[in-house]
């Protein structure tokens, strides 16, 4: 999974990836690496892959991965090449969501681009530039299908949507807000692979203050919160100087230091679970002395395609899969023997859909 992080100078948006980067450097459990200066992997936390590893004491070890990627460069006039524009938009088109770092605390010493504190503004600057360029692409496409249309009649329903989204776009709303009337329509969306469809996540950055006060009482918050719900983004309230504060303590430090918050999780292990549940994914584990491993799929993905994450000779070759819940196994003191003598290890075929924290073992045979 790749997150790109966006926002405008001085929101707080290089805090808070350096925070999250950093984090993953510092704890075991959240290995780090730095391929360029603005790209970093972490791992995705995962408890049940810790105890399995406690369990089965692997060769291996091998967590999910998600690439954050610090995207610069965005002006007003991205989408017509102003200033790194080409590039801020190449790079977004490479991710699977967006980060949207904005705004929310005030602060005298860090000037704001515009000279004031508006997190409505900065998500329509920012929002616009990608809509601006989405428009360029929707109308290309119309264009080659109404010529099109002339010769073949059934690309009528493909015009009238395109024409329905253009209209959509030119209004300043994402294409990942519009209505969708049918299959046909959504399958014409994600093949435009359009930068306003791209699922957004807003992280709301706020004064250590506001985030441990109560988040209702910012008005910042709460404009983004209801902008948010009308079209289709997430939201998730963060406080990016705590988050560097964090980033800096060991793994009992940071739990003590998350208790005096009141907070379960950190601001890193809240964006996790956000990017999964806003893309629909899961992840499955494979357990054993050579490696203990978590992998990420899409949720409703049938056991035959899991299989093939692995090697594409377990997908063509596949037999079955013998399958048990994680919390199943832990029932039985992570023992499969004792698993499979009360009858807990499932053989399941091809049709079987894949559910979050499957301990699996796929048989197959090329």
């Amino acid at each position: 999974m790749k997150l790109g992080m966006v926002g405008l100078p001085n929101v707080g948006k290089s805090t808070l990836f350096n925070a999250i980067t950093n984090a993953g450097a510092q704890s075991a459990n959240y290995p780090f690496c730095t391929i360029e200066p603005n790209i970093g992997m972490v791992s995705v936390p995962d408890s049940r892959l810790e105890k399995l590893a406690e369990i089965y004491k692997p060769d291996k070890f091998t967590p999910a991965v998600i690439e954050f990627v610090d995207i610069a460069g965005l002006v007003k006039g991205a989408s017509k090449g102003e200033g790194l524009g080409n590039k801020f938009l190449a790079n977004i088109r490479e991710v699977d969501a967006i980060v949207h770092v904005v705004r929310c605390f005030e602060n005298d010493d860090i000037i704001h681009v515009e000279g004031s504190v508006d997190p409505m503004r900065d998500i329509e600057t920012i929002n616009l530039e990608l809509i601006f360029s989405d428009i360029e692409v929707v109308q290309r496409r119309l264009d080659r299908t109404s010529k099109a249309l002339k010769g073949d009649k059934s690309l009528q329903g493909e015009v009238d949507f395109l024409k329905r989204l253009l209209s959509h776009l030119e209004k300043g709303l994402p294409a990942r807000s519009i209505e969708l009337e049918d299959e046909s329509e959504a399958v014409i969306l994600s093949e435009s692979n359009l930068l306003s469809c791209k699922p957004v996540i807003y992280a709301c950055n706020m004064s250590e203050e506001d985030f441990t006060a109560g988040l209702e009482s910012n008005s910042n918050y709460n404009a983004v919160k209801k902008a948010a719900a009308e079209e289709k983004a997430e939201i998730l309230p963060i406080c990016a100087s705590l988050e560097a504060e964090i980033s800096e303590l060991s793994e009992e430090e940071k739990e003590m230091f998350l208790s005096e918050l009141h907070l379960e999780r950190s601001g890193l292990d809240r964006m996790i679970q956000k990017c999964y549940s806003l893309l629909g994914l899961i992840s499955y584990l494979t357990a054993g002395k050579p490696e203990v491993r978590a992998w990420t799929i899409k949720r409703g993905t049938k056991a035959p395609q899991a299989a093939g994450k692995i090697h594409s000779d377990f997908e063509r070759g596949f037999i079955r899969a013998e399958v048990i819940g994680f919390d199943e196994f832990m029932d039985c003191g992570g023992n499969m023997v004792t698993a499979k003598e009360k009858g807990l290890v499932r053989s399941e075929g091809k049709d079987y859909v894949m559910k979050d924290g499957d301990i699996v073992l796929f048989r197959f045979n090329v």
